[in-house]
């Protein structure tokens, strides 16, 4: 099958099997999965599914054994090269020596961005991520929430189409995590990105997501994709609505009929 023209992320019979010492383990097997142009998608399934492994792949941080991956129309490592993705790790891995406006600018440093182009990407996704004026604060200075939203602008700093997030805000209480929600459906809006996102919350995913990959225990496969049925515009209230708790439901069958609880 040839991926679409529209696709940024196209995976055929895709698996993953790493070399241990105490043998091979298969992280993925027979993935195939289509993501489109300003797809919302978030990937759920218990721990060691290959959720994370995969979004790695997409990165070209990890190489797949089996079957083949496009990003972008082009191989993982050449939209790597190409500055194809911004990646949000599970803890906002910033440099506490440097102010959020100095851990925002260091990839562009490294790709050698004008130091005015610098400074006016800095502050369009400060303002993108709500954290106008503290640029010149130190990550210590910061709640952890803030802190996140600091790694999110990093990663948007490259003006990336493709945003990678793996749990990026697993660590962090209710309350915050749903304001932040709210935040990154506005952020997908204002941008129009396509979005990868890595969660183990049922509620999160159905909130966020245009699609919601269901994935089983190792060795990870894909054994549901389920296309959201709700509105762009989502007030956190729509979590009580039928329409939401249907889809979660669907979800939950997905993980209980892909886990087995006798081994």
């Amino acid at each position: 099958m040839t991926p679409s023209p529209a696709s940024v992320v196209s995976a055929r019979k895709l698996g993953l099997t790493f070399a241990t010492a105490d043998g091979p383990v298969t992280a993925l097997t027979g993935v195939d999965l289509e993501i489109a142009k300003g797809d919302f998608v978030s990937f759920i399934g218990p721990s060691g599914c290959g959720k994370t492994t995969f979004l790695r792949v997409i990165a070209d941080l990890e190489r797949p054994t089996e079957g083949t991956i496009t990003v972008n129309g082009t191989t993982p490592e050449d939209a790597r090269k190409n500055r194809s993705y911004g990646y949000v790790f599970q803890a906002a891995a910033l440099y506490p020596w440097r102010t959020i406006e100095d851990n925002i600018a260091l990839p562009l440093e490294i790709m050698g961005t004008p130091k005015e182009e610098r400074k006016k990407r800095i502050e369009r996704v400060l303002a993108l991520v709500n954290l106008t004026g503290f640029g010149r604060k130190f990550p210590w200075q910061l709640s952890g929430g803030m802190q996140q939203r600091a790694s999110i602008a990093r990663a948007l700093a490259f003006d990336a189409d493709l945003l990678l997030m793996d749990e990026p805000f697993g660590a962090l209480d209710e309350i915050v995590r749903d304001h932040l929600n709210e935040q990154l459906l506005k952020l997908w809006a204002q941008t129009d990105k396509t979005i990868c996102f890595v969660t183990h919350s049922i509620p999160e995913a159905v909130y966020l997501s245009t699609k919601i990959v269901v994935m089983s225990p190792r060795p990870g496969r894909v054994t549901d994709v389920i296309t959201s049925t709700l509105p762009k515009e989502r007030p956190l209230g729509i979590r009580e609505t039928p329409e939401f708790l249907e889809i979660a439901s669907r979800v939950r069958d997905g993980l209980r009929a892909g886990h087995s609880y006798d081994e």
